[in-house]
C-alpha cells in the first residue's frame, strides 16, 4: 500500500496517527482544509483536533474550497474550535453559531479567496490539510474528488498534513489539472478556450520537505443531500427548455447551447436533469459542482464534456459512477476553483449560468444568502463569479415555500446578493421572466405577472402601483412598505395578508 499510494520513500517514515498529525495545528492558526461541497475533505484530522479541543480548548481560522462533509463543520462548531470560517459552508450547527455572533463568518466569492491570500491580504496559512490519493516520487499531491483552493492552501502553507484515502480509487489519477495563475501585475492570460482544455499538471507541486505529516483515512465522502425532481423543479427545467428553444429560433444558440453552469442543490440539478428531454444535444459544462444530472446527461448521450471543481454525487450514483469511473474520465476534469470560477475565463467561453435564489424583488434583485436580511444560510458561493461575468445569468426558485406562507418574489429584497444589472433571467415554476433589454418598471410588470404565486400577485401589483403613484423614479419603491411582506411573516408566520387587511 506505502509503494503505490506514497512514492516518494523518504515520506513513508512520515505516517502518523491523525491524534499526532493534528497535534500539529496550535490556537490562533490559520488553516487551510480540502473540501469542496462535500466532495474531498479531510476526514480524520478535524475529528482528531476536536477530540483535543475538549480537553485542551484552542480555537482557529478555518479556510476551505466551499462547504464540508461528514459533519466536520458541525463537529469542529461544537467542540469550539472555530474562531473564524471562510468563504462558504452549509453545516446547520455552524450556521446556528454564526448567527449568534460566536464564529466570524467572511462570505466570499469563491474565486477571491486564494486570491486574497497570495497578496497576503489575508492569511498567511500555516498548515494544509489535504485529502490525496496519493503522493508521487517528487512530493506532487494527487487530489481525490475535489481540487478547491487544495493547491493554493499546498502551496502556500508552510506545513502540509496529507490525508491518504484509500476508499478513493486510484483511477481518479490524470483527472485533475491543477493551473496556478501568476502573480500580478505579470499575469498571462490564462490559455482556456474550450472547456476540455487542459493547461496545467496533474498533481499539486510541491516539494517533499513541506510535508510534515501523512494520515490514512478510510472514510468516503458524504453523499449529496438532494432530492428528487418534482412538479415544480420539472415545470421550472420545462420554462428553460422553452425558452432555450426560441432562442435556438431567434438564431442566438445552437441546438448544443453554450457551456453550462449550474449551483449546487436541487433545483440547479433538477433543471439539468430535465435537459435529457430536450432537443439540445453536444452539450458540455464549465460549472464548479459536477453533480448527479451531469452524469446523467453523459449516459443520456446530450453531454460531451464537463468541467468543474468537484464530483458531488448522491449515495446511489457516487457507487454507480465510481465503479466504473474509467468511462467518463476522458470527458472530465478537475481545476482548481480559482480557474473553474475565473471571471475571465467565464466571459470568454460564454456561460449560461443557472444558479439559484432564496427571493428575488419585482426589479430583478436577488437574494441567495439571508433570510429575512440578517440570518446567513450557506453564503454567495460561486453564483457571483458566473451571474456578473456569463453570457446569461439565469436564477431560479420556487415561488413560494413553506407551504405558501413565503412567497419568494418580494417588492424589495432583504438582502441583495446580486444586483439587477447581473440577472438576465428569472424563473419560477409559474413561468419566465427575460429581463435582458428592460427598464425597472417593465420588469416589474414582467416579473409580477409571469414569475410570482397567483396568490401573491395582488399583493405585488398592489405594491407597485402604490409606489408609482406617490413615488415614482426610475425604479419606484415605498420605502414604509417595501418590506411589509417581510415584517408579517416575522410577525404571524405568513407573508400573506389577512382576510380583515385584505378587504381594508
Amino acid at each position: 500500500m506505502f509503494e503505490e499510494r506514497i512514492r516518494c520513500a523518504d515520506l513513508r517514515s512520515r505516517v502518523m496517527s491523525a491524534d499526532q498529525a493534528a497535534a500539529l495545528i496550535s490556537d490562533g492558526m490559520t488553516v487551510g482544509m480540502s473540501g469542496f461541497t462535500r466532495a474531498g475533505d479531510a476526514k480524520v484530522i478535524p475529528f482528531a483536533m476536536a477530540e483535543r479541543a475538549r480537553r485542551d480548548p484552542f480555537r482557529i481560522t478555518l479556510l476551505t474550497g466551499a462547504s464540508l462533509g461528514n459533519d466536520v463543520d458541525r463537529t469542529l462548531t461544537e467542540a469550539g474550535v472555530l474562531a473564524r470560517r471562510l468563504p462558504f459552508q452549509s453545516d446547520a450547527t455552524l450556521r446556528k453559531a454564526i448567527n449568534r455572533g460566536e464564529v466570524m463568518f467572511v462570505d466570499q466569492h469563491l474565486s477571491e479567496t486564494v486570491e486574497q491570500l497570495r497578496t497576503h491580504q489575508i492569511g498567511p496559512v500555516d498548515i494544509a490539510v489535504i485529502e490525496a490519493i496519493a503522493i508521487n516520487a517528487d512530493g506532487s499531491i494527487v487530489p481525490t474528488t475535489s481540487i478547491g483552493n487544495s493547491a493554493s492552501f499546498a502551496i502556500l502553507a508552510e506545513k502540509i498534513i496529507v490525508e491518504i484515502n484509500l476508499t478513493q480509487p486510484l483511477e481518479l489519477e490524470g483527472l485533475h489539472d491543477v493551473y496556478i495563475p501568476r502573480r500580478r501585475p505579470h499575469r498571462m492570460p490564462i490559455p482556456l478556450t474550450d472547456p476540455s482544455d487542459r493547461i496545467g499538471e496533474t498533481a499539486i507541486p510541491v516539494p517533499p520537505e513541506k510535508i510534515a505529516a501523512i494520515v490514512v483515512s478510510e472514510k468516503a465522502d458524504s453523499a449529496s443531500t438532494i432530492l428528487p425532481a418534482d412538479a415544480e423543479t420539472a415545470a421550472i427545467a420545462n420554462h428553460l427548455i422553452e425558452f432555450f428553444e426560441h432562442e435556438v429560433r431567434r438564431g442566438r444558440l445552437t441546438t448544443s447551447l453554450l457551456p453550462l453552469q449550474a449551483g449546487i442543490g436541487t433545483i440547479a440539478n433538477a433543471v439539468l436533469s430535465g435537459f435529457i428531454h430536450s432537443p439540445f444535444h453536444g452539450l458540455t459544462m464549465y460549472s464548479e459542482v459536477l453533480q448527479d444530472s451531469t452524469f446523467e446527461l453523459f449516459d443520456a448521450g446530450r453531454l460531451d464534456f464537463a468541467s468543474g471543481s468537484s464530483i458531488t454525487l448522491s449515495a446511489e450514483t457516487y457507487r454507480r459512477v465510481f465503479a466504473d469511473i474509467g468511462r467518463y474520465k476522458s470527458r472530465l476534469v478537475l481545476r482548481p476553483q480559482e480557474v473553474s470560477n475565473h471571471p475571465e475565463v467565464i466571459r470568454r467561453l460564454g456561460i449560461i449560468a443557472l444558479n439559484t435564489a432564496l427571493e428575488a424583488d419585482i426589479y430583478g434583485n436577488v437574494n441567495s444568502t439571508h433570510v429575512l436580511g440578517t440570518h446567513m444560510m450557506n453564503g454567495i458561493g460561486g453564483s457571483g463569479d458566473f451571474a456578473r461575468n456569463a453570457y446569461m445569468a439565469i436564477f431560479a426558485t420556487k415561488s413560494i415555500a413553506k407551504d405558501g406562507r413565503i412567497s419568494s418574489i418580494v417588492p424589495m429584497v432583504s438582502h441583495c446578493d446580486h444586483n439587477e444589472h447581473d440577472v438576465d433571467i428569472l424563473v419560477t415554476e409559474q413561468g419566465l421572466a427575460d429581463l435582458r433589454g428592460l427598464a425597472p418598471r417593465e420588469r416589474a410588470a414582467v416579473i409580477i405577472e409571469r414569475c410570482a404565486h397567483p396568490q401573491y400577485r395582488d399583493l405585488l401589483r398592489d405594491y407597485y402601483k402604490d409606489a408609482v403613484t406617490h413615488i415614482g423614479g426610475q425604479t419606484p419603491h415605498r420605502l414604509e412598505r417595501a418590506f411589509e411582506m417581510h415584517v408579517r411573516f416575522r410577525e404571524t408566520g405568513s407573508m400573506l395578508a389577512s382576510t380583515a387587511e385584505a378587504a381594508a
